[in-house]
């Protein structure tokens, strides 16, 4: 195959390794290189750019932790997917896929009323013990697990189902009944995966998962959800523009 253009600065403090996986990941992300494509051999990739066969094995399995490529016996080294790329901003998860051009897909995995534990219920301004919806659902893009959702509601907010939330995001649901998200209080941070979450999410147990927990109201300022999702961070990123103030 013909591979991207790979430039490396053996004067740059940047580990060699790091420096062409970053640019076949970023091939990978402007659609260079496509789901399927085969990569050249590590001896090809190492003659072509005049490094050490273990230098570009050290890349190649630094895009293969990141889930960008995967090793096939007896096919090759080939690209699997592209990083799911959101900014920061109020968008959910669900309409972000549709925007970029991948199929979501959700499985639901409860839907119930619960008593509002202390957090949830200091989150969404009830009492403690009062009731409230709470929905837990693990989210797919073209097929590959990305996130696992937990989201908690005023009980008398708007009607749930298991079909409705299977064929809509839930900030779409919202929409619909009227209801206008205004705001939002999020915070952002990591973890490693724990054995369940590994499962569902076909990852190893301890892999790093970023983490987002987010409290929504609407234009009335009452707050409508309280949110924790969990996503692959070798599948999911999260952008972020900054200015000087």
């Amino acid at each position: 195959m013909a591979g991207p253009e790979i430039a490396v600065d053996r004067n740059s403090p940047v580990p060699l390794y790091f420096q062409v996986a970053e640019q076949f990941a970023a091939a990978i992300q402007r659609g260079d290189l496509t789901p399927g494509q085969r990569l050249d051999s590590e001896i090809q990739i190492a003659d072509q750019l005049g490094l050490s066969r273990p230098t570009v094995r050290q890349a190649i399995a630094h895009l293969v932790d990141r889930g960008l490529i995967v090793r096939r016996r007896g096919v090759g080294t080939e690209v699997v997917r592209g990083e799911v790329r959101r900014a920061v901003e109020l968008t959910s998860l669900y309409d972000d896929l549709r925007r970029s051009g991948q199929e979501p897909t959700t499985s639901v995995l409860e839907l119930r009323a619960v008593p509002a534990g202390s957090d949830v219920a200091r989150a969404l301004d009830v009492p403690e013990g009062a009731p409230v919806q709470h929905v837990r659902r693990l989210r797919f893009a073209n097929g590959e697990p990305l996130a696992i959702m937990q989201n908690w509601l005023p009980a008398d907010l708007v009607p749930l189902s298991v079909e409705r939330l299977q064929e809509q995001g839930l900030y779409g649901i919202l929409r619909a009944a009227g209801m206008r998200v205004r705001g939002a209080h999020q915070r952002i941070g990591a973890r490693a995966a724990t054995a369940a979450e590994a499962r569902m999410l076909d990852e190893r147990r301890g892999s790093p998962l970023l983490t987002m927990t987010r409290t929504a109201y609407d234009d009335g300022g009452r707050y409508v959800e309280h949110g924790s999702h969990i996503y692959r961070a070798g599948r999911y990123s999260l952008e972020v523009t900054v200015a000087e103030r």
